[in-house]
């Protein structure tokens, strides 16, 4: 029988020893370690992710627990009061720049997106994890409530989240979106949460396309119609010119097959008006992406309340994000991110070959019946 490492060792072969040192002496305050390093931090917080750990305590009895299968990580011994204070103290950093180097190797091997044009689809949006104030005094939103907010630029490319930052909760999605530097030539789709007339003009300006939902107040001045057959739900295909900008842009009335009407406002007015109805409709993606990072990943409680802890927990987090996507982007069986989680969550500490867990089951023929 072939001799196979834990399933666990495979996985984070994924993330390369020799960069992530490089990265921990680099984000590195304070004295030497002289019994514990970075790594360990990391392998037990991503131990924390895969295995749905629910304090430190419960993750380092785990590792003790499995301590003969961990020899080969490179790991030092890991006691609670080592990691909490690790992560207190060290940079958070260290993940945030950790899970960039990964996203490229992650993209190399993303499907693309599923429209039929030219334009990189970048899906914007924000969502608020709630904290209590008592407990994270620094993670100001309102009198009595904390929260820190994650604002998120999925790539329509596997969805991957591309641009990423974690701010204070009171901060405006509006705010964070002047500060992208989204490529020209790119398409952004966003809700009506991100209006503001200067940063459509200054998209438009900078040969960057956007999709949006117009608001009812606007003050809209109408054109000439667009000519042409309208698709099924297409209403209207219009230009129009919104008080306070120079671009003329597009306004598409689309009205849903549960007879929900929507109003789309575009600069792109080389697509077609059902491509940019579908657009809008792509975003719900990021919605679904906000909803499976928080059922699935340790990202709504957390082990340390200080913030670099929360900071550190959550790029990690968004670290094993990525490992989840890249197997299933190699997965010859099309399994989901779901369904791999759970194949690790079962094998994690098992002697097995990583790709034997997404191997189609081989399907026995049963065996034919002899008349007599």
């Amino acid at each position: 029988m072939a001799h196979c490492n834990t399933v666990l060792n495979q996985v984070v072969g994924f993330f390369k020893r020799r960069e992530f040192e490089s990265l921990a002496r680099k984000h590195h305050v304070g004295q030497k370690f002289r019994s514990f390093n970075r790594w360990s931090q990391f392998m037990g917080m991503m131990v924390c992710q895969l295995s749905g750990r629910k304090s430190l305590r419960d993750v380092v009895e785990n590792l003790k627990a499995q301590g003969h299968k961990l020899y080969h990580l490179g790991m030092k011994k890991v006691t609670r009061s080592t990691l909490s204070r690790v992560n207190d103290e060290q940079p958070y950093e260290l993940y945030k720049e950790l899970f960039y180097k990964m996203l490229h190797r992650c993209q190399a091997v993303a499907p693309s997106h599923r429209f039929k044009i030219d334009e990189k689809v970048d899906l914007l949006d924000a969502s608020t994890i709630n904290l209590c104030l008592a407990a994270f005094p620094w993670a100001t939103f309102r009198q009595k409530k904390g929260a820190v907010k994650l604002h998120i630029g999925l790539d329509a490319d596997g969805y991957l989240p591309e641009f990423i930052d974690v701010t204070e909760g009171k901060m405006h999605e509006m705010s964070w979106a002047r500060m992208l530097q989204l490529p020209s030539g790119s398409l952004a789709v966003f809700d009506r949460g991100f209006t503001d007339y200067d940063w459509w003009q200054e998209l438009t300006d900078n040969g960057v396309f956007f999709v949006t939902r117009l608001k009812d107040n606007a003050l809209v001045e109408y054109f000439k119609k667009r000519p042409g057959r309208k698709a099924k739900g297409i209403v209207l295909d219009q230009e129009i010119l919104l008080k306070g900008m120079k671009a003329k842009l597009r306004l598409v009335q689309f009205i849903a097959d549960d007879g929900n009407e929507y109003r789309f406002v575009t600069n792109a007015h080389h697509l077609k008006a059902a491509v940019v109805a579908d657009l809008y409709k792509e975003r719900w993606k990021i919605e679904l992406f906000f909803k499976w990072i928080k059922q699935n990943l340790k990202i709504k409680t957390f082990l340390g309340t200080s913030e670099n802890a929360v900071l550190t927990q959550i790029w990690i987090a968004l670290c094993v994000y990525l490992v989840l996507a890249y197997l299933a982007f190699l997965s010859k069986i099309g399994a989901s991110m779901q369904q791999i989680l759970r194949l690790l969550q079962l094998n994690l500490f098992e002697r097995r070959d990583l790709e034997s867990l997404f191997k189609p089951p081989k399907i026995e023929a049963s065996p034919q019946l002899v008349l007599l």
